[in-house]
């Protein structure tokens, strides 16, 4: 929190926290990671739903 004392600036992470808590009825779970990025040493930059995240892209299961 120093950078906003001293700047009046956020951070990203402070920036993302801001943005992610700021919706009503926001719990400490939607700051949670959605994504995984692992970069490899030959330049390939590799992006991966994280297991953890609450919402998956694709179609959704029937019934639910």
């Amino acid at each position: 929190m120093d950078g906003i004392a001293n700047t009046g600036e956020m951070d990203d992470d402070e920036k993302r926290h801001d943005q992610l808590r700021r919706a009503s009825g926001s719990t400490n779970a939607d700051e949670a990671p959605r994504i995984t990025v692992t970069e490899k040493e030959d330049g390939v930059t590799r992006i991966d739903v994280a297991d953890t995240a609450a919402v998956r892209p694709g179609e959704p299961d029937e019934g639910e």
